[in-house]
């Protein structure tokens, strides 16, 4: 054996660290944007360096192992303290300098990016920014593993080891037909949802959770069916179309009920509601730069919220 001490590399700790978290190595090589050989490699070497096996291979499953739950934090922490030494040091004299990795749910992405997007561009110029839209388990699980800096979602997250920054708050509301009874209202009882035709986004999405819990609150049994979509648009397209009513967030009215074939109804005090918020790492090393990201995006938050 050389006296030389086995230093593993940053793409190693990488691929340990993706590995271990997504229990995929499909999955781990595609958030890592490498292929799964060489994401394989690099760890099969980690672990050859270290006289460690991390990763307990099968046909049908990845597990970690005991000693790779004991080493796991390290290694994030490493991956972390790397990227933060070099955001730092390309954002020496301006805020958010180089790549940043920017997650959104589904029911957010639409109505907060057409500001945003245009506003960072003026801002900061010299931000890359990667847009990811997806689902809240996915985004926080890409946020551990470390393939995606920072994640706008719902609050709270309900993960440790993350920083929660409150952008805005806004309230539920209920969107039916226009010839419908409740078309109009402001003093919506929330027992109304009991037996409505209640549409709902597909399993997944956070809004569906939402709705449910909201209907579970006050006993309220809305009659589902065999109706689901992936998207606010297609949701109330189906309203429209006398499928049923949804709830909505009040950042999408505008955009989403702007055709005029849409009514919205509002519920009475207490208003069921949201809070929207960024989300990163406690261990990122980048909080300052994350706080101002935070300030921006809630100068350019969307019409109807708090």
């Amino acid at each position: 054996m050389s006296d030389q001490q086995y230093q593993p590399t940053l793409s190693q700790l990488r691929a340990f660290v993706a590995v271990a978290t997504h229990r995929h190595f499909g999955t781990a090589a595609a958030r890592l944007n490498v292929s799964q050989p060489t994401l394989s490699q690099g760890l099969a070497a980690l672990e050859s360096g270290l006289g460690v096996q991390l990763i307990e291979r099968s046909t049908r499953r990845v597990l970690v192992t005991p000693d790779g739950a004991r080493l796991l934090s390290q290694a994030k922490a490493i991956v972390d303290a790397a990227d933060g030494f070099v955001a730092a040091a390309a954002g020496v004299t301006d805020p958010l300098t180089g790549p940043l990795r920017l997650g959104l749910i589904p029911t957010v992405a639409p109505y907060v990016l057409p500001t945003l997007l245009p506003e960072l561009r003026t801002r900061m110029p010299s931000l890359s920014l990667h847009v990811i839209e997806d689902q809240t388990a996915r985004l926080l699980e890409s946020l551990r593993a470390g393939t995606l800096d920072v994640a706008v979602l719902a609050l709270p997250s309900g993960s440790t080891g993350l920083i929660e920054i409150p952008l805005y708050a806004e309230d539920f509301v209920l969107v039916v037909p226009p010839n419908h009874a409740l078309a109009g209202r402001d003093d919506v009882p929330l027992t109304v949802l009991d037996e409505l035709p209640l549409l709902l986004l597909d399993e997944g999405h956070c809004l569906r959770d939402q709705t449910l819990d909201l209907c579970r609150s006050v006993d309220a049994h809305p009659l589902s069916g065999d109706t689901r979509a992936t998207s606010l648009a297609t949701v109330v397209r189906c309203v429209a179309g006398g499928l049923g009513v949804t709830l909505i967030p009040a950042s999408s009215v505008a955009v989403e009920c702007a055709t005029g074939d849409l009514a919205v109804a509002r519920f009475a005090e207490p208003v069921p509601g949201r809070t929207i918020g960024l989300v990163f790492r406690s261990s990122s090393g980048r909080a300052e730069d994350y706080r101002a990201l935070a300030d921006v995006l809630r100068e350019v938050a969307p019409e109807g919220v708090r």
